[in-house]
């Protein structure tokens, strides 16, 4: 075993027993609720939702995402110039 090796697996293991903590101070104030009930958050889960129904073909799949992105355009969310079809 190379010395690096080694290092990386004493290094691995002494990691492994430590406690992570993750912090985004600039997140400070972000109502997650809020969030979760946004009109964009919906309309991502139910595209997720669409690309993972199997029973849809593919046309059937892009007509159900376009049908969510044409609303959230009318909404006021720009497409851009891909969505210009």
């Amino acid at each position: 075993m190379e010395k690096n090796e080694l290092f990386l697996e004493v290094f691995r293991e002494v990691l492994s027993k430590q406690d992570i903590r993750v912090e985004f101070p600039s997140l400070i104030g972000v109502d997650v609720n809020k969030l979760m009930d946004s009109i964009y958050y919906r309309a991502l889960n139910r595209i997720k939702g669409y690309i993972r129904d199997d029973s849809l073909s593919d046309p059937e799949c892009f007509q159900q995402i376009e049908l969510v992105i044409s609303t959230l355009e009318h909404l006021g969310s720009s497409g851009g110039f891909r969505h210009d079809f």
